[in-house]
């Protein structure tokens, strides 16, 4: 997603043009440590990673997770740490989840929610 002529790039813009980010403190909170995460260093500079954090905190809006949309998350994905997706999917009623995460998109559809890599959501968008 960092690199300006990247396919996740391209959805991140596009989806900014088009619609709302939906983020809760837990979901822009992993953003920022992945993009932390050392083993980045060898691709892209820190300091590019942490400008694009600043690119993406200022296009986003930001939601509380409903009680109810966490409960029917809960248990759904097999990694655990992805519920908090699926709960904000539900929570801000999303069109779309974007995700290049297989344990998530094994779910698509899931609860009405497509959920679409990248490039299956610009080629939805471009359709």
């Amino acid at each position: 997603m960092l690199h300006p002529d990247s396919v996740p790039r391209r959805a991140f813009l596009t989806a900014v043009r088009i619609g709302e980010l939906c983020v809760t403190e837990a979901t822009l909170q992993e953003v920022q440590e992945v993009l932390q995460r050392p083993k980045f260093d060898r691709f892209i500079p820190l300091q590019d990673r942490l400008d694009f954090l600043t690119l993406v905190s200022g296009h986003v809006s930001m939601w509380e997770i409903h009680v109810s949309s966490e409960q029917a998350a809960t248990g759904v994905c097999r990694d655990e740490k992805d519920t908090k997706f699926l709960s904000l999917a539900l929570s801000c009623r999303a069109d779309v989840l974007i995700s290049s995460d297989g344990d998530l998109l094994v779910l698509h559809p899931w609860q009405g929610v497509p959920i679409l890599t990248p490039s299956a959501f610009l080629e939805k968008v471009n359709s």
